[in-house]
């Protein structure tokens, strides 16, 4: 299992950018696929982007297309997610995720592994 830990998180105004980052813990790092994933006050869990093990390939909600960017660097065992364009309606808290399946994983069920989460408020 892979121990996870966000940062990067808080305060940000409307229009404004912010990039998360998650560190991991276990050294097969690079063998995971990573995802971030956001919960909303009073919503489910939902996906908000994914990256393979390489890094070569990734996937996003339609929500955040062209203004998120997910990315990693396996030598830092850290997996980023950079936000631009940020409105209240993204307002969240942010989880990072592992899976063993080292292709691209959208699905919650797919991770195993979870941070506590980061709180992502936007203010307008």
């Amino acid at each position: 299992q892979v121990q996870l830990v966000e940062s990067g998180g808080g305060l940000v105004q409307a229009g404004g950018s912010l990039r998360l980052s998650c560190a991991a813990s276990r050294r097969t790092f690079s063998g995971y696929a990573m995802g971030w994933f956001r919960q909303a006050p009073g919503k489910e869990r939902e996906f908000v982007a994914a990256i393979n093990w390489t890094g070569r390939s990734t996937d996003y909600a339609d929500s955040v297309k062209g203004r998120f960017t997910i990315s990693r660097d396996n030598s830092k065992n850290t997996v980023y997610l950079q936000m631009n364009s940020l409105n209240p309606v993204v307002t969240a808290v942010y989880y990072c995720a592992a899976s063993r399946a080292p292709s691209v994983r959208t699905s919650i069920s797919d991770f195993g592994s979870w941070g506590p989460g980061s709180p992502v408020p936007v203010s307008s």
